[in-house]
C-alpha cells in the first residue's frame, strides 16, 4: 500500500547508510517498516527491479541496506534507487542476528504488503509482483511495509 506519490523530506527521519538520498528528496524510497516483533537483531531491505525474472532471485537485488534495529523510534529506512522506474522491496527482520531464517523468531514483508502463507514460504513461492511493485520518479517515494511472523499455522502481522 503506498502512502503517497512523493515524499517531502520532513515527513519522517530517514535512517540507514543511504539516508541522505531521502533527506535531499532524491530518487529514493523511504520505507516505513511497521509491526516489528522485537527491537533486536538486523533489518535488511532489498530493492529489486519490478521484473519477474529477477524479483527475489539470489544476488539480483539492485540495492541492499542492512542496519541494526534501533532500540526505539520509527523504522523509516531510506533506499536510493539507480533511476526512476518500477521496483519492488523485500524487508527481512533477523531478530537474533544469526544470518539465518528462523521461522520461530524472524519476520519479513514486501512492498504492497501482499498476502504470503506458510505454504508459500515452504514451497518458496514468490508473492504477486503486480501487488508488490511501485513506481519511483525523481523524488523520494514513501511506502509502508508491514512485517509478518509465523504465528501458529499462519504467517501474518502481529496481532492479526
Amino acid at each position: 500500500m503506498a502512502l503517497g506519490i512523493a515524499a517531502t523530506p520532513a515527513t519522517a527521519q530517514a535512517i540507514g547508510p543511504q539516508a541522505a538520498a531521502c533527506d535531499r528528496n532524491g530518487s529514493a524510497v523511504l520505507v516505513h517498516v511497521e509491526g516489528i516483533k522485537a527491537r533486536t537483531g538486523m533489518l535488511r531491505v532489498q530493492l529489486y527491479e519490478a521484473n519477474p525474472r529477477t524479483f527475489l532471485e539470489k544476488k539480483k537485488y539492485l540495492e541492499r541496506v542492512e542496519l541494526p534495529v534501533p532500540r526505539s523510534g520509527p523504522l523509516s529506512v531510506c533506499v536510493a534507487v539507480p533511476k526512476p522506474g518500477s521496483y519492488a522491496l523485500y524487508v527481512r527482520h533477523d531478530a537474533n542476528n544469526n544470518g539465518k531464517s528462523d521461522k520461530s523468531s524472524d519476520g519479513g514483508g514486501f512492498s504492497g504488503n501482499p498476502h504470503v502463507s506458510l505454504l508459500d514460504l515452504a514451497f518458496k513461492r514468490k508473492p504477486d509482483l503486480d501487488k508488490a511493485k511501485f513506481a519511483v520518479g525523481s523524488s523520494t517515494r514513501e511506502i509502508r511495509v508491514i512485517l509478518n511472523y509465523v504465528q501458529g499455522l499462519s504467517f501474518k502481522p502481529l496481532g492479526a
